[in-house]
């Protein structure tokens, strides 16, 4: 099952990655990835999802990301870098499919694969963030309700 979800993120941070350095259409760029991939259909549907996420929620992921990593503008940022951000907080805020320490380890591998040697040392570094302040709002939440 990993491998069949780590190459649809593979996909997915392909075509983001494409779609972010160029004027390609989501469609295009999707139709053509999948033609050059032997991916399950389930892996398709998987990556569709990431990509579909991520456009959907960009303004939002991008503002945290800012928020979190000030000293690293993310129009600085490499390509592959941010769009690896961008699909693993978006797994981590809005999917519920995978736990979070999975999503946090697949990005870093992702960025150890794709990224320059200081990649996973920013991927880790922003998602660890965003793990923990999604936990201490899910705690305060409960506090919520439970006063």
């Amino acid at each position: 099952m990993a491998g069949v979800r780590r190459k649809a993120r593979i996909a997915a941070l392909q075509a983001l990655y494409e779609l972010d350095c160029t004027r390609h259409k989501v469609g295009e760029t999707s139709s053509r990835l999948r033609a050059g991939e032997t991916l399950a259909q389930e892996a398709l549907g998987f990556s569709d999802e990431l990509v579909n996420g991520v456009l959907q929620h960009k303004s939002e992921l991008d503002a945290l990301i800012k928020r979190i990593a000030p000293a690293f503008p993310i129009e600085q940022m490499s390509i592959i870098d941010r769009n690896i951000l961008r699909l693993a907080i978006f797994e981590i805020l809005f999917g519920v499919k995978t736990p979070i320490k999975v999503v946090i380890n697949e990005a870093i591998e992702l960025a150890k694969t794709f990224g320059s040697e200081s990649s996973s040392r920013l991927v880790n570094g922003v998602l660890g963030v965003v793990a923990r302040e999604r936990d201490q709002g899910r705690k305060d939440g409960k506090r919520a309700e439970e006063g």
